[in-house]
């Protein structure tokens, strides 16, 4: 007798159907929409009146003209990298101290719950506690160094360019790289402990465990840290906005509050702001596509390869059978 079988796959697909739905309106006809009313003079809130350009890339060619566009786009560039850096070096000390087996650490738990606290606070709950801080001229920061005698009288600070960017490059390195230590913790957790073994029976030290085994076993651990962290500092919003809403002289504007701006901020230029957008996903996929052809795996592609010169030779001999 032939025993029925159900196929559970299927209940997979209809338990999809409402996240695929709610992806279609709200996720994918947003992003058609704005891809099509970049190449139109769509402008005024309230205002659905728009037509197609007599030269379709005249908004994208505003966008590379604009002196404040390309000012943001560097000062994005800026930001991201110069808090990525220390935030990566930082979070790779924290996880070879916490993934040393010659050490014993007592309430890591601790430790990594304070590590990641200032992730569960929201980006403008941070930026507006900074800017309370650094008020002038009766903040708490400059109370303080009045009273230990460093400044004769409170200063202004957030009105130099460099300070008020250092502030936010701060805070984005403190907000994350506990997000980033649990991360690579993870992942160093996952490796083989014969491997690990294998080394300290060979006699290897501690940095030469991590910089020869850990970190190469990381490698796509790394990539994703890389890869999201991209994508998360080209799309820095809420703590330039809240924090000192792109100020002083644009030195803390980004390009998604650049964006912001185009198009809710008085202006109402939704084409353009459209335009720009677009722009931005283009250059946010082209540096992904990079990062992820400079840190492939080059053996794993090498062991591709020989497999299908084997296979295709394999072939070659059967034809000939």
């Amino acid at each position: 007798m032939k025993k029925k079988t159900y196929d559970y796959a299927r209940y997979g697909y209809i338990f999809s159907i409402p996240f695929a739905i709610a992806w279609l309106f709200f996720q994918f006809y947003p992003i058609i929409y704005t891809f099509i009313i970049g190449f139109t003079d769509l402008k005024g809130a309230g205002n659905t009146e728009l037509h197609f350009l007599s030269n379709p890339f005249g908004n994208f060619i505003w966008v590379f003209k604009n002196a404040t566009f390309r000012g943001a786009f560097v000062n994005t560039l800026v930001i991201w990298s110069l808090n990525f850096i220390p935030q990566i070096l930082l979070a790779l000390l924290i996880t070879a101290w916490f993934t040393d087996r010659r050490s014993t650490i007592k309430a890591q738990g601790v430790y990594k719950v304070l590590f990641y606290l200032p992730n569960i606070i929201t980006q403008a709950t941070v930026a507006m506690l900074f800017a309370c801080l650094f008020q002038y001229p009766r903040g708490v920061v400059n109370d303080l160094l009045v009273k230990m005698g460093i400044f004769s009288k409170s200063i202004e600070m957030l009105r130099y360019k460099n300070v008020a960017r250092g502030i936010v490059i701060f805070i984005q390195t403190w907000m994350w790289y506990g997000y980033t230590s649990i991360i690579l913790i993870s992942g160093v957790l996952g490796i083989s402990p014969e491997l690990f073994e294998a080394a300290e029976v060979d006699g290897a030290n501690a940095w030469q465990t991590f910089f020869k085994i850990t970190l190469p076993s990381i490698k796509t651990i790394l990539l994703f840290t890389l890869v999201t962290s991209l994508i998360g500092g080209l799309n820095m919003f809420d703590i330039p906005k809240i924090f000192q809403n792109g100020m002083p002289d644009n030195a803390t504007m980004t390009t998604s509050l650049f964006i912001y701006n185009q198009a809710f901020a008085g202006s109402y230029q939704y084409a353009k702001a459209s335009a720009t957008s677009m722009v931005m996903f283009v250059v946010i996929v082209s540096l992904s596509a990079i990062l992820f052809y400079l840190l492939r795996d080059k053996d794993e592609i090498e062991l591709r390869r020989q497999i299908r010169l084997q296979e295709k030779e394999y072939k070659k001999r059967n034809k000939g059978l």
